[in-house]
């Protein structure tokens, strides 16, 4: 196991999520890629790039797909993860296990979500969500047609949520985290949590309300 000798990843290395770890899986990562998450947050943070590594192929799905729900744009959520997986990097020996770590990189990514939902201008209004147009019966395929349509409007309103209400609705619903977890990620109480979401979900039924 290497020892760590500088907190950074070496030079030139790659952290999106698509292009770890480069130039295929190695034989050492085949041999740890069945550990635990807990052991090789460990070994990652005594220096075992290899380790980390195998953490990044197995999260990074998910994460891009959380970090794409909350932004609505893949190139951010592609900048979004990979900082993540940088500060994770080099903060895992930090890292003291009281949550797991599939919980941690949630917070860290959705922390750097936030900074950027933040940073955006003009948020999205729910009056701008389409209703749904009239399908001609004759029309091929008019029900996967509307069905399209609706996904896209409900994306639209899940955009036009307000960040920290959006965060909480996607933990939920889409990645079904639990209250306690959604309330470690956001760092909010349980009960914090539980209001965001019934604004959420309010929100949502009235943006698609046309769609029923």
């Amino acid at each position: 196991m290497r020892n760590r000798t500088d907190p950074s990843p070496q030079p030139g290395a790659d952290l999106r999520p698509a292009a770890l770890p480069v130039g295929g899986v190695t034989t050492e990562q085949e041999a740890v890629g069945t550990l635990n998450d807990s052991v090789l947050a460990i070994r990652a943070s005594e220096g075992d790039e290899d380790a980390f590594a195998v953490l990044v192929r197995r999260h990074s799905s998910r994460l891009l797909a959380l970090a794409q729900h909350l932004l609505g744009n893949r190139a951010d959520a592609e900048d979004a993860v990979q900082d993540a997986f940088i500060s994770a990097w080099r903060r895992l020996p930090e890292f003291r296990h009281s949550a797991s770590f599939s919980t941690w990189m949630y917070r860290i990514v959705t922390n750097r979500c936030l900074n950027t939902l933040r940073r955006r201008p003009h948020p999205l209004s729910l009056d701008t969500v389409p209703e749904p147009a009239a399908v001609d019966a004759n029309s091929s395929p008019p029900k996967a047609a509307e069905t399209d349509a609706a996904a896209a409007a409900l994306t639209q309103a899940l955009l036009a949520l307000g960040p920290e209400l959006r965060v909480c609705w996607v933990l939920r619903e889409l990645h079904g985290l639990h209250y306690e977890e959604i309330a470690h990620v956001v760092g909010s109480s349980e009960q914090t949590v539980r209001g965001r979401l019934f604004r959420a979900r309010r929100a949502l039924m009235e943006a698609m309300r046309p769609w029923r």
